[in-house]
């Protein structure tokens, strides 16, 4: 990066993250919030039913997912690690310009309207909009931007968005994949299998031109051009009666056990950071399925706030500025 300091006034960053509960009390009014938004889950052909019915779904399902947050802490990591994402980002984009990061949770807090409101009152009006989901998806990224566009049109300051929606090339990125395989690999006894968990999509969302599984695609061949090591990609967190992406991770580590495999090294391809599909679905109900299965399961390290992978994020930012000639 040429580290040359812009005179030019603060420029915001946004960084855009699905969000979750941060205590066991925040469960089912974040489950509210997700289910909440039609963009994504149409739970009646009527609107007006909509949030009564996530009402209902939300109480009845955080049961479950209460016991899921108390097994990895009492709630998700995932506010603290991208605050942390944040400050080394903050740290490395002072040596080119004035900029000031902060967080847009789709579902819980800090929201959209919290965070434009506060950057508004501070007088930063130019905003890099940083997705923290390498693979775009309507269901992510996609009603991520639509509200934070909705927001800065309703409020009163003179907002330009510069947009990062996907990144699933990003050299450091890859960078970091790549050494989270070749760091599993090496403290394996034999030769493991390589899964690529990604989080599913209901089918209809591909049918209907979604790029995610092309962004995916990319992220593989990058990965594996550099380990030359060939993956299994698969699909986890799936819910509901619709079709979803195939085949689901559990049902693609009973294939392997059937097939003599007894260790595998699972990626959480489309997780940048830990939460509860890492934290709680892969390294519990899937480690113990594995051990059932009579293999051993190992899962490469959530990229969180490692310095090489937050340095891709700086320069995404970078460019973002440098197309608007904001740098």
């Amino acid at each position: 990066m040429n580290m040359q300091k812009s005179a030019k006034g603060k420029i915001g960053v946004v960084l855009l993250n699905l969000g979750g509960p941060e205590r066991l009390e925040d469960v089912e009014p974040f489950l509210f919030n997700l289910f909440s938004d039609r963009q994504i889950i149409h739970l009646s052909p009527f609107p007006f039913l909509q949030k009564p019915l996530a009402r209902f779904i939300a109480k009845r399902r955080a049961p479950n997912s209460c016991k899921a947050y108390t097994l990895i802490g009492g709630g998700s990591p995932l506010r603290r690690i991208t605050t942390q994402q944040g400050k080394i980002l903050e740290s490395l984009l002072s040596q080119v310009g004035n900029f000031k990061i902060d967080l847009a949770m789709r579902y819980w807090r800090p929201n959209a309207r919290q965070t434009l409101e506060n950057l508004g009152k501070q007088g930063v009006t130019r905003i890099v909009a940083l997705t923290l989901y390498p693979h775009y998806s309507k269901a992510t990224t996609g009603s991520s931007m639509t509200e934070l566009a909705e927001v800065a049109a309703e409020l009163p300051y003179p907002f330009e968005i510069a947009a990062v929606e996907s990144w699933p090339d990003q050299p450091e990125y890859i960078a970091s994949l790549v050494r989270g395989v070749h760091r599993e690999f090496g403290r394996c006894s034999g030769t493991p299998t390589l899964v690529y968990s990604a989080h599913s999509l209901p089918m209809k969302f591909i049918e209907e031109g979604d790029p995610y599984l092309n962004d995916l695609a990319r992220t593989i061949i990058s990965v594996e051009e550099q380990t030359g090591i060939r993956g299994k990609l698969c699909f986890q967190s799936r819910s509901g009666p619709v079709k979803w992406l195939a085949p689901s991770t559990p049902d693609t580590l009973v294939e392997l056990a059937d097939k003599g495999v007894k260790e595998v090294v699972v990626m959480p391809i489309s997780f940048i950071s830990d939460h509860v599909e890492t934290l709680y679905e892969i390294d519990i109900q899937y480690a113990e399925l594995a051990k059932e299965l009579g293999m051993r399961l190992v899962r490469t390290r959530s990229l969180n706030d490692q310095p090489v992978f937050v340095k891709g994020l700086a320069k995404l930012v970078i460019a973002a500025c440098r197309g608007k000639k904001w740098l």
